[in-house]
């Protein structure tokens, strides 16, 4: 690394660690220890521009020329963006994360893809299970720990900038873990959907083979103590940080376990199959995964209003439920109440429009504000899915403003 991109990533790191220490990082904290045991104060909002940030920060924006230091100044130049720009609850601290080194072998079988050729755009693929003979070629991930790199690691990072930040090592997180998707990634989703109708004992074949396989994979990490602890300041599930005082479980001893963490699984793929197909073919492969953990969460993009009774029944241990903006808000806060959070999940689509309007995004909040209210929702807005915003910045910051003014309208 040359002395120019050394002192760059230091002066971010120095940004940073004087924000972590301002006293709003803290009442950040404290606000979502009480929501996540359902004692909220009011609404949390929580940005992620995900593929926007190429917009937010374009090649331009960083000074770093070697290209592992410009991977590092992009983590830290976005933990500060947020910091500096967003009007959420994000909470920047203090800490410098270093994963393990391992590799993993992956299932043994791959789709092959055909892309647009467009930036970010959109591709097909042939998925390789054709049959069912074809799911015993199907193989149980492994996952193989370097540890003398790992240390290598912390070592370079602890040299580098261990007197601004708490250089850490993170353990494996695991989350979306529903298995259904990474099966019609395999077979195909439309085959999928056929299969449902006309071969069912392929979908069980292929989901009782997978669900095995990510068991063994998340068995594996435990046994290793690759494991890490989500119940800090983590992205947990498809949005959320993990602050809690319930996890990891009380008989924790300092090696990491399933039942320590928060757990996750969705089902995107099944978007527009019935709730009963969903009961039969999906859920009970995925209730034996989030069984394991301590805490569970469910959902991502797909519309889950109409599973929430059966959810609410059956998954062990729920706290957190995505809200989708194809899912019926009402419906959803009549189902949940108080007892799950409420992880509503605002249209994209209102930042990225040709115009942005922010009487339409407030518009939106509001009635998602006041339908949480209604029914005493554990409410929290995950702005996400925000695959540009027309390369006009300022939108994140305005769209956050507006969904804090009206959280705080909330709480009144």
């Amino acid at each position: 690394m040359t002395g120019r991109d050394r002192q760059i990533i230091r002066d971010l790191a120095k940004r940073i660690a004087e924000i972590a220490a301002q006293p709003e990082q803290e009442e950040k904290q404290r606000l979502w220890y009480a929501h996540n045991s359902l004692h909220p104060v009011r609404p949390l909002v929580f940005v992620s521009p995900e593929g926007s940030w190429v917009e937010l920060l374009p090649d331009s924006a960083f000074g770093c020329e070697e290209e592992g230091a410009r991977g590092i100044e992009r983590g830290l130049r976005m933990r500060l963006y947020a910091a500096e720009h967003f009007h959420d609850d994000q909470v920047c601290d203090n800490v410098f994360r270093v994963s393990y080194s391992v590799s993993e072998t992956g299932w043994g079988v791959e789709p092959r893809y055909t892309h647009s050729g467009a930036p970010r755009g959109a591709y097909v693929w042939d998925p390789p299970i054709k049959t069912q003979a074809d799911i015993d070629r199907i193989q149980t991930p492994t996952v193989t720990h370097d540890p003398e790199a790992t240390r290598r690691k912390v070592e370079f990072f602890k040299e580098l900038l261990g007197d601004l930040l708490n250089v850490e090592v993170h353990g494996i997180k695991p989350s979306f873990l529903g298995i259904i998707d990474e099966w019609t990634r395999l077979r195909g989703i439309t085959q999928t959907f056929w299969d449902m109708c006309d071969n069912p004992q392929m979908v069980h074949a292929g989901m009782e083979r997978m669900t095995e396989g990510k068991l063994a994979w998340l068995e594996a990490l435990e046994t290793q103590g690759l494991l890490g602890l989500n119940n800090g300041n983590d992205y947990v599930a498809s949005g959320g940080l993990g602050f809690t005082d319930e996890l990891p479980a009380p008989d924790f001893d300092g090696q990491v376990r399933l039942c320590d963490l928060w757990g996750h699984c969705e089902s995107q793929s099944m978007s527009e199959v019935s709730p009963a197909m969903q009961a039969e073919f999906v859920l009970p492969y995925q209730l034996r995964i989030l069984e394991r953990f301590g805490l569970n969460c469910y959902g991502c993009c797909e519309p889950l209003h109409l599973m929430i009774d059966t959810l609410r029944a059956q998954v062990p241990r729920f706290r957190r439920l995505s809200i989708s903006p194809w899912a019926d808000k009402r419906v959803s806060a009549e189902k949940l109440g108080g007892d799950v959070i409420f992880s509503w999940k605002p249209n994209p689509a209102y930042l990225a429009a040709v115009k942005f309007s922010s009487e339409t995004v407030r518009r939106d909040i509001r009635e998602t504000v006041d339908i949480a209210r209604e029914h005493g929702c554990v409410l929290e807005m995950i702005l996400k899915d925000t695959h540009t915003c027309n390369n006009e910045p300022w939108r994140f910051d305005e769209w956050s403003r507006v969904a804090m003014e009206e959280a705080l309208r909330g709480a009144e």
